[in-house]
């Protein structure tokens, strides 16, 4: 068996690359730092590819939270598949910069977050800090809503009282947190297992038009050319390619020992890669699958102007003729807020020790998050109900597509830069393609918030 490589009990925290101001105080998420041995360089493909898998599933996760049901479910019940295509290049998008998220993590030895303080003067890291602690804020207001819609569903639960009961979120997770990484990463696998094979079950049930899918992956010019369709499809970017996403990236793949050499570093940055990719490919099924239910359920039915998530349940059973669609669609709904919780907890751990250099105890960091968003959820339940939640929803994906540029510009400096990647830096073609995509992100993002706002 080949020999594994072990993590010394204090990582050092020296550095490769003369691009930084300052020396590394704190290795990113120190309590798991390269907690998790990986195989010798001459060990098997699939064993290494093993040791690896986790970081992108985690990731994936924020590509199929509960903000993204509601922009998936109106493309389908509106336009039925012609919006497939914009799914696929968000997902697209989402690969290239959480590619450029791990190398960072793994060649620099800092997470994103890190990297800003380092990099930017204080007052302008402060803003950046803020921005992303509001872009956190917004996707756990997402997960909120989310998990208390589907223990509406579910359960019968009023919508206030489903809300109150995501607190106890802070409690299943501190429990996690403390059996280890890979406890977590396994959770999240066996959730995102869950809300897979529901969607599944959701697409043999509702006999899509499996030519007509195979059509919509193809782009339309239909897509830019009619505004209500263009707006859905800016909404389905915004909601796909999630900022707090690249933190929590450059973070968790060090919980790899690997080997602090170049080869060593390559070939955690190929198989990061290779895990990341694979997982958002699961992440495009989930929010392909939800569009094409929508679909083949409302729009081949003459159900254009379905979406709200709770609509969208009570009708897919009478549509379908299957009594236990509507009770899987609310099933998946709860393991997507789950998920994400599991998740953004990490991703504010990450953005304020990175930022601020500052620790807090894990429970005072969670019920923080969770305080900001359940205020606002809980207000809204009370006062208006079920259409003030599917509102606010919409508002959380316009946050967090506003704070979007705000991480991935820095993203793309620092992988470009050679004083700060050394032989990792992102060649010629690479960076083009980096900041085309992140072109491209920045200015429909400033679309739709211009369209939400002013129109």
């Amino acid at each position: 068996m080949p020999p594994l490589v072990q993590a010394s009990p204090t990582p050092p925290l020296t550095e490769n690359n003369s691009g930084w101001r300052q020396e590394r105080k704190h290795n990113s998420l120190s309590e798991v730092y390269a907690s998790i041995r990986v195989p010798a360089a001459n060990a098997s493909f699939w064993r290494k590819l093993v040791a690896f898998w986790g970081p992108g599933l985690m990731v994936a996760v924020g590509y199929m939270d509960p903000g993204n049901w509601a922009t998936d479910i109106a493309g389908g019940s509106r336009f039925g598949y012609t919006l497939l295509s914009v799914i696929l290049i968000s997902n697209l998008f989402a690969m290239l910069l959480q590619h450029l998220a791990a190398k960072l993590g793994i060649v620099t030895g800092r997470d994103l977050a890190q990297a800003c303080r380092d990099h930017y003067s204080k007052p302008v890291a402060m803003v950046l800090w803020v921005f992303c602690e509001v872009a956190i804020a917004a996707c756990d207001l997402a997960e909120v809503i989310g998990s208390a819609i589907a223990l509406n569903l579910l359960f019968g639960l009023p919508l206030p009282w489903g809300v109150v009961l995501t607190i106890l979120d802070v409690l299943v997770v501190l429990f996690f947190q403390n059996k280890g990484f890979r406890v977590i990463e396994s959770i999240v696998a066996g959730l995102i297992v869950v809300i897979f094979g529901c969607f599944l079950y959701e697409i043999l049930v509702s006999h899509p038009d499996y030519l007509g899918i195979a059509k919509g992956l193809v782009p339309q010019k239909e897509v830019v050319t009619t505004p209500g369709m263009l707006y859905i499809a800016i909404g389905i970017l915004g909601a796909t390619v999630m900022p707090h996403n690249l933190y929590l990236h450059s973070s968790i793949v060090q919980t790899r020992a690997i080997e602090q050499t170049e080869p060593g570093k390559r070939m955690a940055i190929k198989f990061a890669t290779i895990d990341s990719t694979v997982a958002l490919f699961l992440a495009f099924f989930v929010n392909a699958a939800i569009l094409i239910t929508a679909a083949a359920t409302f729009h081949t039915n003459g159900l254009f102007h379905v979406a709200d998530i709770t609509d969208a349940h009570k009708l897919l059973a009478p549509v379908l003729g299957a009594g236990a669609a509507g009770t899987v669609f609310a099933i998946a709904l709860l393991a997507s807020g789950q998920n994400s919780t599991l998740t953004g907890t990490l991703a504010g751990q990450i953005v304020m020790e990175g930022f601020l250099d500052l620790k807090l105890k894990p429970w005072v960091r969670r019920l923080i998050t969770r305080a900001i968003a359940v205020v606002p959820a809980l207000v809204v339940t009370l006062l208006y109900g079920e259409k003030g939640t599917a509102d606010l929803l919409v508002l959380s994906q316009v946050i967090l597509s506003l704070q979007l540029s705000f991480a991935v510009v820095p993203l793309v400096l620092f992988t470009g830069s050679k004083a700060k990647m050394g032989v990792f830096v992102n060649r010629p073609a690479l960076q083009l393609v980096a900041w085309a995509v992140s072109g491209i992100i920045i200015v429909l993002n400033l679309y739709l918030l211009f369209t939400t706002f002013f129109k």
